[in-house]
């Protein structure tokens, strides 16, 4: 379990929620874990299998406490909200704002100075642990690339403008990103970001880490009562998740990334797990996708110091902080987005 401001986030699969007067008790093989003044709560998000009684949700509801159920790799399943304090003013803003460029913009630099951030932090980090072997003076020079980019994108005020420097710091990223595969250079390999569909088996891996990452995107949106079809900095499409795919912007480079490189690195997978399909896309073969969501859960497991709430959680749970700290900037909580930064 983890508290997180006022929301409850349950991360044991194998957890009961339950009521007990004023109180929301947690029980683990019928023995009681936590119990927790309801009042206190303003959310609670649970990755359980087991759920909750009826007699919590009753009183959520009444009290107006978030009650969202998550499956245990961070699919949502449901979301019980109570009348007073619903979801219904809160999506309204985001609307409003997403119609208002200049608002919009305030929200969109932010998701993109987090990810260039970030990315510059994953070359950083590569420098210090393996510069006996990486070409340090080609990544320093696109870190410093993205280092001046920051500056750059502070001072826009247009969307496409920004969009630009999005695309501009994707290819400077991804223009290094080859140096920092060190081991199986024959089958993993990175000449250019190819997607719908991937090319190669570097690029079959990242896009299956994003699309896992987008689908804990929007379970972390539809648990804080956002619409993640609506976003700010992504334009809105039929069917495309705009607004979780802005939020995970910030993740992508620490998370999947990160994630690929050090699978790839430490040969925790290899090339036989990849199938090339007529069409020339590629995809991975069952037991390597079994091999990678089993590495993701556990990176989910390790803990982080979050940058803003000055507080030990779970990476799994970053995405989830994230979208709270979002909802709150929108109700008028915050006084600006706060976007992940790495460090």
């Amino acid at each position: 379990m983890k508290k997180l401001l006022n929301v409850l986030y349950v991360t044991m699969p194998e957890s009961y929620l339950a009521l007990d007067g004023e109180n929301i008790i947690i029980r683990k093989d019928q023995e009681i874990t936590l119990r927790l003044p309801l009042h206190n709560l303003e959310n609670i998000i649970c990755f359980n299998y087991l759920g909750a009684s009826p007699a919590l949700m009753a009183a959520c509801a009444e009290r107006s406490i978030g009650l969202t159920f998550l499956s245990p790799n961070g699919r949502f399943q449901a979301r019980i909200q109570g009348r007073t304090k619903g979801n219904v003013l809160l999506r309204k803003t985001q609307y409003q704002i997403s119609e208002n460029r200049p608002a919009s913009m305030e929200i969109a630099r932010s998701f993109l100075l987090g990810k260039v951030y970030n990315c510059r932090k994953v070359l950083e980090r590569s420098i210090r642990d393996h510069a006996i072997v990486l070409d340090v003076e080609k990544i320093r020079n696109a870190s410093k690339l993205l280092k001046d980019s920051l500056t750059v994108i502070v001072e826009c005020d247009d969307l496409n403008d920004l969009l630009g420097l999005e695309g501009s710091a994707a290819r400077t990223y991804f223009g290094v990103f080859d140096q920092l595969i060190l081991h199986q250079k024959k089958d993993f390999f990175f000449l250019e970001r190819s997607r719908r569909p991937p090319l190669d088996n570097m690029n079959a891996l990242l896009s299956f880490l994003y699309s896992m990452l987008t689908n804990e995107a929007v379970s972390a949106l539809e648990a804080v009562g956002l619409d993640p079809y609506v976003g700010f900095l992504h334009q809105d499409r039929p069917g495309r998740p705009s607004l979780a795919l802005d939020l995970m912007e910030e993740l992508r480079p620490v998370f999947a990334d990160r994630v690929a490189l050090s699978m790839v690195n430490l040969k925790q997978i290899n090339g036989k797990g990849f199938v090339r399909k007529e069409s020339g896309g590629v995809l991975m073969d069952d037991d390597t996708r079994k091999s990678v969501l089993k590495v993701w859960q556990e990176r989910k497991k390790e803990t982080i110091l979050h940058p803003y709430l000055k507080e030990r959680i779970d990476f799994g749970l970053i995405i989830h902080a994230q979208a709270m700290l979002l909802a709150r900037f929108l109700r008028g909580d915050l006084d600006s987005y706060p976007p992940f930064f790495w460090s």
